[in-house]
């Protein structure tokens, strides 16, 4: 990850700040907080530290605080609200238009098989369709494999609420090199727990109890609010687990 430099809205942000992919196969992806204005302006949109991923040919502007922004390929913790006779219609925050997710967009799903899902049930979904004119569409299985590759229906466990920020940097492939995080390493060494994390700030846990769920989605939450840095969660981590 390069080094981030701060910026505010209606910001143009210079062309050779722009990450160059190694392969010139890969298009540039733009994250939230930044517009394209045709045919090459690149401007801000929110202000904040500007993020760029070199090896994934992306850059965006983080923003701990806002409300999240519905992007295509995100991970998302959503929860089913109602359905009609072909969709699930799924909040995925309290700012956002329902997201829809077709009741077949699951791994090895027919009209006799489909989950059936009711209103409150949690979903690990990957968006599929964003736009600032229509309502996002979402997924539960990847359509170029057709597996489900995690995603699916949550059963059980609890969600917790954490910073956009901090959301990014636990779906990092390299959580300590990259996002400084080795809260949920160390968590791992004395409890057993599954984990999804959802990039518009939710995070679900369980564990094989209450307590355990609770601590670790306390572990989380407090490093996330006190911006705990690595040395500092591993001492949180033997705190709460003593």
């Amino acid at each position: 990850m390069a080094a981030q430099t701060l910026v505010m809205p209606g910001q143009v942000i210079p062309e050779d700040t722009l990450p160059v992919p190694q392969k010139s196969s890969i298009p540039l992806k733009l994250g939230p907080g930044l517009r394209h204005t045709p045919p090459s302006i690149i401007t801000t949109t929110i202000a904040g530290p500007l993020c760029i991923d070199r090896r994934k040919n992306a850059i965006w502007v983080e923003n701990n605080s806002g409300r999240y922004i519905p992007q295509t390929n995100d991970v998302i913790i959503a929860t089913v609200h109602h359905s009609s006779t072909d969709w699930y219609h799924c909040a995925i925050t309290p700012h956002t238009t329902f997201a829809q997710l077709p009741q077949l967009a699951f791994e090895g799903a027919t009209k006799k098989t489909r989950p059936q899902l009711s209103s409150g049930s949690l979903i690990y979904a990957r968006v599929t369709a964003a736009s600032k004119h229509l309502d996002p569409e979402i997924a539960c299985y990847n359509p170029s494999t057709g597996k489900g590759e995690g995603l699916g229906e949550l059963k059980g466990g609890m969600v917790f609420d954490i910073s956009l920020g901090i959301a990014r940097r636990l779906l990092l492939s390299k959580q300590r090199e990259e996002g400084k995080l080795v809260v949920l390493e160390e968590m791992a060494e004395q409890l057993a727990f599954e984990i999804a994390v959802g990039r518009n700030g939710k995070v679900w846990v369980k564990a094989k109890g209450v307590k355990e769920t609770l601590l670790v989605g306390k572990a989380l939450q407090n490093t996330d609010r006190e911006g705990l840095g690595m040395d500092e969660q591993r001492k949180l981590v033997k705190k709460l687990l003593r």
